[in-house]
């Protein structure tokens, strides 16, 4: 694609009041190209590619674990109701309670977080994104949704946001990028969601600076859906489990990226004396039997279950 038609096709992928930095130098873009460090966002399929060369060679492997973990999962369909359904109903009835679990969590972002803080039509950025369900439905709400993502596929990555364009006005923006080099400007956004995706950061601390410098003065951080355990043993103990797994079901260890994995509160603690935040904290009512499952562990002599729970900080500075 010449430097003339990429310009063209990055302008059809944004919002003209969105607007852009290299992701590997930090340098403002006026254009594809970067002028100081020659980086080139290409388009494909409207989706922005906003990884340079040497970080999809660092993630190479985790993006081919994770999408063939993914489709053994059963996390795609052939069938475009699979996606506009979401998170309401998995029509293929392979993840139906953890789509249980997404759904009451929307729900309760939306009308207990989202509704009270923010006016229609408020930018959010949903990095994480996934199949960009939450982008759909972020923008079915009458918000500005802009998807992130490192899989760019169809089945489960960016790509899949195809089922929802007959049903938006316009498509929301999508950018293959990583969550600690997001090539957005300061100051844009109302809201940065994590949703279920915030444990795949190696460097929370790094991940969340990156989050808050896109956000306007007062915006939200807000976490969802991350694993979280009253004793770090416990979150050790669940990736040592996760990990003999994925070896004995798919070959693979899954661990080619250091990925975090789980929350504690000493973990939130150091992050609020870090970034100098504050979370408020939200607990969703997840349904009677999802609350005994500590009991009902600690009775059969069970690690502790992994619990979820809805972080929010606010920009102050």
């Amino acid at each position: 694609m010449s430097a003339f038609a990429n310009n063209y096709a990055l302008d059809a992928a944004l919002h003209p009041d969105l607007f852009l930095q290299c992701p590997r130098c930090a340098s403002e873009l006026f254009g594809a190209e970067c002028l100081l460090c020659s980086f080139q966002m290409r388009v494909k399929d409207g989706i922005v590619c906003a990884l340079p060369p040497e970080r999809q060679r660092r993630f190479a492997q985790f993006m081919r674990d994770y999408d063939f973990i993914r489709t053994a999962e059963g996390r795609f369909s052939n069938d475009e109701r699979f996606y506009l359904d979401l998170p309401y109903r998995d029509i293929t009835g392979h993840n139906t309670r953890q789509w249980k679990i997404r759904a009451i969590s929307y729900n309760y972002l939306r009308r207990h977080i989202l509704e009270p803080e923010l006016k229609r039509g408020a930018r959010i950025l949903d990095v994480g994104a996934g199949n960009c369900w939450m982008s759909y439905r972020l923008a079915v709400d009458g918000y500005r949704p802009v998807a992130v993502d490192l899989l760019s596929n169809q089945r489960d990555g960016l790509a899949a946001a195809r089922h929802y364009r007959k049903a938006l006005p316009a498509l929301f923006p999508r950018f293959q990028a990583e969550m600690e080099r997001l090539p957005f400007r300061d100051g844009q956004f109302d809201a940065v969601v994590f949703n279920a995706s915030f444990h795949y950061a190696e460097d929370y601390e790094a991940v969340l600076r990156s989050a808050r410098r896109c956000l306007r003065r007062n915006g939200m951080l807000i976490v969802c859906d991350t694993p979280w355990y009253s004793r770090d043993a416990s979150g050790v103990e669940m990736l040592r489990e996760r990990r003999a797994a994925f070896l004995a079901r798919y070959g693979t260890l899954s661990n080619s990226v250091a990925s975090l994995e789980y929350l504690t509160d000493d973990r939130l603690r150091d992050l609020e004396h870090r970034l100098a935040i504050r979370w408020k904290i939200h607990s969703p009512n997840y349904g009677l039997l999802w609350a005994m499952r500590p009991l009902l562990a600690a009775l059969r002599h069970r690690r502790e279950p992994s619990r979820f729970r809805i972080y929010v900080a606010w920009k102050n500075v």
